[in-house]
C-alpha cells in the first residue's frame, strides 16, 4: 500500500487539514480495513502484554495511519526508549519497507551514568530485535550524537516518527539540531511525525514538566524547513489538568505519585498530546 492511498483510505477521518483544522467526516473505513497489514501488525503475538494494554491511550493504528506510514518506506524512529513502537513498525516494515531505529550514542557522553543509562537503552533494543529475527530481522538501530545528529544519508528517508521526546531535547538545549538532523535525512516531501505531550501554552526550554507547547513544537520544525500539513486530536485527552506534582510522569505509564491517588490518575489516564504532521517540501 502506497502513501497515497492511506491517504485516501484513512486520512479523511483522522487529518485535520492545517489551514481550516475542521472535524473529519464519520464515513471513512476503518485502519483494518484500509489497511489491513498493518492491523495485523498490531494484533501480532509477539506484542507485549504490558504494550497492548498502552493502545487505549497511544491510539498506535491511527496515529501511524494519519501520519501516512507505508509498509513500503524506509521509517527511522528517534529514540525509541523500550521499543513500544518498535513492536508495530518493525514487524508492519518487514518485507517491503526498512525500520531502522536511532538512539543515543553513548559513546557521546564520559564514562558514568549517563554513558551507561544510553548503552542499557542501546543493548536492550538490540537484544529485542535479535531475539525474534521473523519480526526484527530486517530491523537497524543506529547511534547519533545528540550535539550534532546524523541520522543516515541526506535525503535518504521517507518518514521520521518521534513519540513523546520534544521535551527533553528542549531541556538539554538541543531541540533544534534534532529538528535540523530529520530534515536533512528525509527525502523532499517525506513525512516528519511528531507526538508530544501538550502543555496549556508555552513553557520555558528548562521547564521541567514535560510538556510542550504545540505552538513552540510547530515553531521549531517550521525554522528547520518543514511545513505543518495538518494535526490530529487522535491523541487528545481532555482529562489531563497538565498541573500534576510530578509533572507529566505522575500519569500513567510511569505513575510517579502516592498509592493514595492511584485510582484518581488511572482514571486520568495518559497525557494528552498533538500529534503533528509535517512535510518537507518537494523544491
Amino acid at each position: 500500500m502506497t502513501r497515497l492511498s492511506l491517504s485516501l483510505c484513512v486520512l479523511a477521518a483522522l487529518a485535520v487539514p492545517a489551514s481550516s483544522f475542521a472535524q473529519a467526516p464519520d464515513a471513512a473505513p476503518t485502519v483494518e480495513q484500509a489497511n489491513p497489514a498493518l492491523a495485523s501488525a498490531l494484533k501480532g503475538a509477539w506484542r507485549s502484554a504490558d504494550n497492548v494494554a498502552r493502545d487505549q491511550y497511544r491510539h498506535p493504528a491511527e496515529t501511524l495511519s494519519f501520519f501516512q506510514v507505508a509498509p513500503g518506506e524506509a521509517v527511522i524512529e528517534i529514540t525509541p526508549g523500550g521499543g513500544w513502537y518498535s513492536e508495530i513498525l518493525a514487524p508492519y516494515l518487514h518485507d517491503g519497507g526498512q525500520y531502522i531505529a536511532a538512539v543515543v550514542d553513548p559513546a557521546a557522553y564520559p564514562e558514568g551514568k549517563s554513558r551507561d543509562y544510553q548503552q542499557k537503552n542501546k543493548t536492550n533494543l538490540e537484544t529485542k530485535f535479535s531475539a525474534a529475527a521473523d519480526q526484527y530481522g530486517k530491523a537497524k538501530v543506529v547511534a547519533y550524537d545528540p550535539k550534532a545528529p546524523v541520522f543516515g544519508a541526506a535525503n535518504s528517508m521517507d518518514t521520521v516518527l518521534t513519540f513523546r521526546n520534544v521535551h527533553n531535547w528542549r531541556m538539554a538545549g538541543q531541540a533544534e539540531g534534532m529538528f535540523k538532523g530529520f530534515y536533512e535525512v528525509l527525502k523532499p516531501g517525506g513525512v516528519l511525525g511528531v507526538v508530544e505531550h501538550r502543555a496549556k501554552a508555552d513553557v520555558p526550554a528548562d521547564d521541567k514538566s514535560g510538556y510542550v507547547g504545540e505552538a513552540q513544537v510547530i515553531a521549531m520544525a517550521e525554522a528547520a524547513g518543514f511545513k505543518l500539513e495538518a494535526k490530529s486530536e487522535v491523541n487528545a485527552n481532555p482529562l489531563d489538568t497538565k498541573d500534576h506534582p510530578n509533572g507529566v510522569w505522575t500519569l500513567p505509564p510511569v505513575n510517579r505519585h502516592e498509592d493514595a491517588d492511584a485510582a484518581k490518575y488511572k482514571a486520568i489516564g495518559e497525557s494528552d498530546r498533538m500529534t503533528l504532521r509535517f512535510v518537507k517540501p518537494a523544491n
